[in-house]
């Protein structure tokens, strides 16, 4: 284990290459999880649907995805669309992660939607509202306060999954962290500091997450 200050002196000195790191980990999350909650509120809408084929091809994604590994998903994305046409890593990377947090955001959503009183849809159907607008307007933004809770936890989640990047030579926090480990034969210290880096962006997502919870509360 390395002792304190050779962790500190080293952390200081690495600062600009993991501030950079970091950036690139924070875009690759932030897309993942803007596309990722788009496919999930579409998906968790198939899966409440009347219509059959479609809850089952919400099914079908769902089992897709929890019963394969992240890892297999992002290199078979990045390998396989590779083979029709270039796709930058980064584009790979977001796009998998994207599609792998959809699978449980939309079981997220399904559960918040059928959460919501069956009565707000019948009250909003009475008042001449159609039923796209009615999950619009009543049953989505209640849906949404049930559901950020385990949003957050799910977007922790995304975070660290960013960390599996690595594996198709992104330059986030954990590839840089190991290749500098590897160059300076010190790769307990690398990687301790790239856990610090790790610990002050979940610090930072759960805080921003527990502000939105406590404005909504208020609003409510």
């Amino acid at each position: 284990m390395p002792s304190f200050s050779h962790l500190f002196s080293t952390l200081i000195e690495s600062k600009g290459v993991f501030l950079d790191a970091m950036l690139i980990t924070l875009e690759l999350t932030v897309v993942s999880i803007i596309f990722g909650i788009i496919i999930g509120l579409f998906f968790a809408l198939l899966k409440i649907s009347n219509i059959k084929i479609l809850a089952w091809i919400s099914d079908a994604y769902v089992y897709l995805v929890r019963g394969t590994p992240l890892i297999v998903q992002i290199f078979i994305l990045y390998f396989g669309i590779s083979g029709l046409f270039l796709l930058p890593d980064f584009w790979a990377a977001s796009l998998a992660l994207a599609f792998h947090n959809g699978a449980y955001i939309a079981e997220i959503f399904r559960g918040s939607i059928q959460a919501v009183n069956k009565g707000q849809m019948e009250a909003g159907r009475s008042l001449g509202m159609s039923v796209s607008l009615t999950m619009r307007r009543i049953i989505l933004p209640q849906a949404f306060r049930r559901a950020l809770p385990p949003l957050g936890n799910q977007f922790i989640i995304g975070l660290k999954d960013s960390s599996l990047a690595a594996f198709i030579s992104m330059n986030e926090l954990f590839n840089v962290s190991t290749t500098l480990g590897s160059n300076n034969f010190d790769e307990m210290t690398y990687l301790l500091i790239v856990a610090i880096y790790y610990l002050v962006l979940v610090a930072i997502l759960t805080i921003a997450v527990n502000i939105i919870e406590k404005k909504l509360a208020v609003s409510d």
